[in-house]
Parts: C-alpha cells; structure tokens; sequence
C-alpha cells in the first residue's frame, strides 16, 4: 500500500513540473515593457534660404522639457502611454516662448500716443507642433518639420517733386503687426506697432530712394497703416506727412514667411487746406533681390 502512495505522489509531482515547463514568460519588444521610448528628428529644411539652424532648441511635452542640439535625439526619460502635445521650437533675440505662445519683445517706439511698439529686428523663430500618442513597449520616431515664424518685411520709398535733394530724414510706424502667436494653431494677435526708420538707398536699381527693414511675426487686426513724417534740411519746406493703407498688400503677409517680402511704392503730395500731406496708393511687390530691397547701397540719416 504505501508503495502504491509512493507511486502516486511521484506521478502527481511528476504531472506538476511538467504542467510548469508549459507556462511560458511574456515576451517583451524593448526593454521597458511599460513605457515608451521618443526619437525626436528636426527637419530644417523649409526654412528661409541663407538661414541656418540655430545652435539648440526647446522641445516640451506636458511636463517634460529638454534643450537639445543636433537634428536626431533620444528623450530621456522613457515617457508613459498616452497622447502629447510636442511644443519645438528655439528662442531667439527678443522672442520669448510660453507653452504654444511666442511673444515679441516690447520697444520704446518712436511716436508718443501711438501705443505699444515691438521690436523691429527679433531674431529668427522656428517652431512646429506635433501630436504623439505612445504606447508601451515602443520606441518611436517622430518628425518636426521647423516652420520659419519670422518674415522679414521691407518698404522702399520713392519721394517725387522738387524738394526731394533737401530731405534729411525719413521715419515713421507700421500699425497692425502681430505681438503674439500661437503657433500651434496659427493664430496672429496683439495689434501692436513698429518703427520704421528709413535710409537713402545709394546704389543700385533704387539708388536715391528711402528703404526701411524690419523682421515681423506677422501681421494681426483689421488693418495695417503706414504712418511716418519727412524732414527736410532746415525745416523747410516744412515736414511732410505720409500715411498708407497697406492692409491689402499685406493680406497674405503670415504665409510662407521664408520669403522675403519687398514693397516699393511713390509719394504722391495732395494739398489739405493750406498745407500738403502725402500718401502711397500703388503699391509694387520687389523680388528681394539686392538693390531692391534696400539692404545694399543704404546709408543712415538720421
């Protein structure tokens, strides 16, 4: 009998470690089968020709945030599964980024009443937005295609009539440029204004007339007005207002902001009562080209 107990139980013991051998372990893909792994690729390929990636860049991803260089990162740490909002972008002279937000810098400006003023010559801001959602026991890549969320923007004047030899100064404000954008969703707000400060153009195709050039994160509010004064030698004749409606040439001003955007126009003197002011009716888009958009052969005077 306890021969036949003895069997049994080796039987019994035998029938276990077998039934063990069949439960396999899970098999994992990485090495962290509960979280997931980002590459985060930078293509900086759509920005402004002549322009360069800058030195390192900002990404955020809820509470996460790295600074990093080069176009291809591993981010550390792993990240739990779940949607995620990737905020990139770089910070630049005079451009501070909150979140999806990039706000210019504010400036003094150049005529008191006129309200805020932002500066003339930010630097270069690229951003892009991207919607991740990460899955446990992955490693992921995803692709940033960095959008230039600057444009540079330049005005070249041509004054007419006798009295052009004696001008001695040109300047003035542009209403209705963006202070702020969301660049996530593409959204240009805080109407604000910026100084324009024109230069005799001395060379070139537009040799003798006046060009301003600023950097602009585009253009917000209904309308955009150029408002600035000419000064000749000696006050006289005396200084001469200028205005201009360029509300529909800049329409299409926040679009493919990697190219350059030149506007030429003539003076064009009206009479008001007893004095004259001066407007611009007919705009002319430039190429960008040098000698026509009045970064060559410029000399300041001011």
């Amino acid at each position: 009998m306890k021969r036949n107990i003895r069997q049994c139980l080796i039987v019994a013991a035998t029938a276990l470690s077998l039934a063990a051998c069949d439960v396999k372990d899970p098999i994992y893909n990485t090495p962290h089968p509960e979280q997931g792994a980002i590459t985060l690729v930078t293509d900086w390929s759509g920005i402004g020709e002549g322009l360069t990636a800058p030195a390192s860049y900002t990404v955020e991803a809820g509470g996460y945030s790295a600074t990093l260089t080069g176009t291809t990162n591993l981010l550390e740490p792993l990240f739990e599964p779940g949607s995620y909002h990737l905020h990139i972008y770089n910070t630049p002279q005079h451009i501070t980024v909150s979140g999806i937000t990039a706000t210019v810098a504010g400036a003094s400006g150049n005529v008191d009443g006129a309200g805020p003023f932002v500066q003339e010559m930010p630097g270069w801001l690229f951003t892009d937005a991207v919607d991740a959602v990460i899955e446990p026991d992955t490693e992921q890549t995803f692709t940033a295609v960095m959008q230039q969320q600057v444009r540079q923007l330049t005005l070249v004047i041509e004054p007419t009539g006798s009295t052009t030899d004696r001008i001695e100064h040109i300047e003035g404000y542009l209403s209705g440029v963006a202070g702020t954008l969301d660049f996530s969703a593409g959204i240009y707000a805080t109407p604000t204004n910026v100084e324009l400060q024109f230069a005799k153009i001395t060379s070139g195709a537009n040799a003798g007339k006046y060009a301003a050039t600023v950097r602009l994160l585009g253009i917000a509010g209904e309308q955009q007005k150029l408002n600035a004064i000419i000064r000749f030698t000696g006050g006289s004749p005396e200084a001469l207002n200028l205005t201009s409606d360029l509300t529909t040439e800049l329409a299409a001003f926040n679009a493919d902001k990697r190219k350059p955007l030149t506007l030429g126009g003539k003076v064009v003197e009206t009479p008001t009562g007893a004095d004259f002011s001066a407007t611009i009716t007919d705009w002319t888009p430039g190429n960008g080209e040098s000698g026509e958009d009045g970064s060559a052969g410029m000399e300041t005077n001011n």
